[in-house]
């Protein structure tokens, strides 16, 4: 395609993005900037880099988003043109102006087309005057409450909510009935206002079992605007995606042309440049009826899919267009080949609460990451990132490309089975689930099947032979070095005078909670006796059997260190191989087949207090950061005494103490990041003996 354009590319964004657009300028010979925050100072995007600028502290209002520090950065470096990548500023109208006024290139569309995108009502309003099929609903901004009930008289029930500006799911209601509706509207102007600052409001007909299906656009300054096909995007929990595919195994090539000749149209409305997503609602009944949903003006977090299945390089292309050079294909170039899913990793762990299925944010070190060899990974962590709660969840994205969709699919599973990521919660357990469903794989799929599967996605138990790798674990960290000959040693494992047992209760932070393992020889060859319900369910396909009577195992063993930070754990005749990883907090984290559980031993002050029946640890309710620590070791302490007070989610929870009693174990310190469940004191209660 040429020599590169540009000298210098400023990145002004993070994570795994900013390593992939670095990745193309680095193919390009484009000397790369990026820049950081302080939480993002050792971060892997800014070690890719040729140089790195910090713009502020770790709140992204201070760094990320700061217009005026971004600019600052590039006028330093000399930066020719940035690159926002998604999210931040990348569709921030202010920020696009001001790259223009500063003699700077944006690498995306004009401030004018982002603009138009940007708001809704306006957006619906620019396609259709285009051409394009839009939901009926809506068409005006500023609506009453009543104008909205009227609106909504008119086109009928179901309707759905949503605000005018912003998107990701905040603020959207469906509303089923007209009792409902006074509810939903206040409610959802109460979210779009403390989300966005606006709370105009929109309503449009709510498409049932509806199909997210988007068509990518490029376009250049001389008119050339191309669609790049489809991608299926409504594997989503909370209006947000996580499994992405190209192409859709809805839509019939007739159907492709149809939409992506409309995606073509709407991308002309508003004089677009670049690369561009519109996003269109398709009912699954009726393929055929496609409507408008909204226009991202940007790239897209799935863009990859697309450049599995075309050949291109989208980042590439927007290089090029920004730098005025026409588009070097036409439509007829592009040609789809094969098929490609992506699934986004996420520090997330996914829980049912009641009849809900809930996704509740992780954080920590990486203790280990090792990605799945033969597939494209875009990641932006690494061994030793300390993943807090400043920035999205978004890890890494593993994407697989396969002849048809089921080699795909199966790739795509292979590869996630295969990922190593310890240290804290994520939901490649929960995506592997996800993939095996049959609705899934045979390409039945709406944006609501996620939220309708709910627990059977979810499970969290600790299988037993997990449980029992971690007490071979116990057995080779207490037997000497070296070979060590027995004289009493028999065949068959039994020994002349039986050893005692080694009883462990261990916290697994699953729905076991405290379990009692009991061990008995050695980490060559142990038994192990478990509770009768603990680790019931393998996270693969068996039930293993256990009993919590000493005298009769459950299971015979054997845990032997095969690799850094790999063992060989063999447990009634099944031998697994496990990536193990030990915290600073003590927690001990086993990986196997893309799940991965972090177990810690009770401390004797816990089983005491818990014993007790009131006192016990005090544990961080999410990851966050401490910001204060009021008592010390030792002191004594009331009921309801504040103790610690944890940031997180950009929320102070304040810690008190459960019973009157002392602090014991003080592991918290301000400043310091913790993860969710960390234990953060011990309080002991106040025995009968005590004066």
């Amino acid at each position: 395609m040429g020599s590169a354009l540009f000298d210098t590319v400023l990145v002004a964004n993070r994570g795994e993005i900013a390593v992939r657009v670095i990745r193309t300028l680095r193919s390009l010979g484009v000397r790369s900037v990026a820049v950081y925050s302080d939480a993002d100072a050792a971060a892997p995007h800014v070690r890719a880099a040729d140089e790195a600028v910090r713009i502020g502290p770790a709140a992204a209002g201070e760094s990320y988003l700061s217009v005026e520090n971004v600019i600052a950065a590039a006028r330093a470096t000399g930066a020719q043109a940035i690159h926002p990548g998604y999210g931040f500023l990348s569709e921030n109208t202010a920020f696009a102006a001001a790259c223009e006024q500063a003699g700077i290139a944006f690498v995306g569309p004009p401030s004018s087309a982002i603009e138009a995108m940007g708001d809704k009502i306006r957006a619906k309003q620019t396609v259709a005057k285009a051409g394009v099929p839009v939901v009926p609903g809506s068409d005006g901004s500023g609506l009453t409450d009543d104008d909205l009930a009227a609106v909504v008289a008119d086109i009928g029930y179901p309707v759905l909510l949503k605000p005018s500006a912003g998107g990701g799911g905040k603020g959207m209601r469906e509303v089923h009935s007209p009792e409902q509706l006074a509810d939903a509207i206040a409610g959802a102007r109460r979210e779009a206002r403390g989300s966005f600052g606006d709370d105009t409001l929109l309503a449009e007909r709510l498409v049932t079992t509806p199909r997210h299906i988007e068509i990518q656009v490029m376009a250049d300054a001389h008119g050339t605007v191309v669609h790049l096909g489809e991608r299926e995007c409504s594997l989503q929990r909370r209006h947000q995606k996580i499994i992405e595919e190209a192409p859709s195994a809805l839509l019939t090539p007739a159907q492709r042309t149809e939409m992506g000749r409309a995606a073509c149209e709407a991308a002309r409305s508003v004089g677009y440049t670049g690369a561009g997503t519109v996003e269109f609602i398709v009912s699954s009944d009726r393929p055929d009826e496609f409507f408008f949903l909204e226009m991202n003006t940007r790239l897209q977090v799935e863009h990859p899919v697309t450049e599995e299945v075309t050949g291109l390089d989208l980042v590439e292309l927007q290089l090029r267009v920004a730098a005025g050079e026409p588009l070097p294909i036409t439509q007829d170039d592009v040609a789809l080949t094969g098929h490609a899913v992506e699934a986004r990793v996420y520090a997330e762990a996914a829980a049912v609460s009641g009849d809900a299925l809930t996704f509740l944010p992780s954080g920590g070190p990486v203790l280990d990451w090792t990605p799945p060899p033969g597939v494209r990974v875009d990641a932006g962590i690494e061994t030793g990132t300390v993943v807090g709660s400043d920035y999205d969840p978004m890890l890494a994205k593993v994407i697989a490309h396969g002849a048809t969709r089921d080699e795909a699919l199966r790739r795509l599973d292979a590869a996630l089975r295969d990922t190593v990521l310890l240290g804290l919660d994520s939901n490649i357990g929960f995506l592997r689930a996800l993939l095996a469903d049959d609705d899934v794989r045979a390409g039945r799929l709406d944006t609501g099947l996620i939220a309708r599967r709910g627990a059977a996605l979810v499970d969290d138990t600790v299988p037993a032979d997990v449980l029992g790798a971690v007490a071979g674990l116990g057995l080779l960290r207490r037997e000497p070095a070296g070979p060590v000959v027995d004289p009493f040693d028999i065949p068959g494992g039994w020994r002349v005078g039986e050893p005692a047992w080694t009883v462990t209760r261990l916290v697994t932070g699953g729905a076991e909670g405290v379990v009692e393992v009991r061990a008995r020889g050695r980490a060559a060859g142990f038994d192990l006796a478990l509770p009768a319900a603990a680790g019931a369910a393998d996270a693969e396909d068996t039930a293993v059997p256990a009993s919590a009577a000493p005298a009769a195992a459950a299971a015979r063993c054997r845990t032997a260190a095969v690799a850094p930070g790999v063992v060989e754990h063999t447990q009634d005749g099944r031998t697994r191989r496990c990536a193990v990883a030990e915290g600073a907090d003590g927690v001990v984290w086993i990986g196997r087949d893309g799940h991965a559980w972090g177990v810690r031993e009770q401390a004797p002050t816990e089983a005491a207090a818990a014993a007790g029946g009131a006192g016990g640890p005090v544990v961080s309710p999410m990851p966050g950061t401490v910001t204060v620590v009021e008592v010390a070791d030792g002191d004594a302490v009331a009921a309801g005494q504040k103790l610690v007070v944890v940031e997180a989610m950009k929320m102070e929870h304040v810690l008190t103490a459960p019973v009157d009693g002392t602090v014991r174990e003080l592991r918290a310190r301000a400043g310091a990041t913790v993860a969710k469940d960390a234990v953060l004191l011990v309080v002991e209660p106040v025995s009968e003996e005590q004066p």
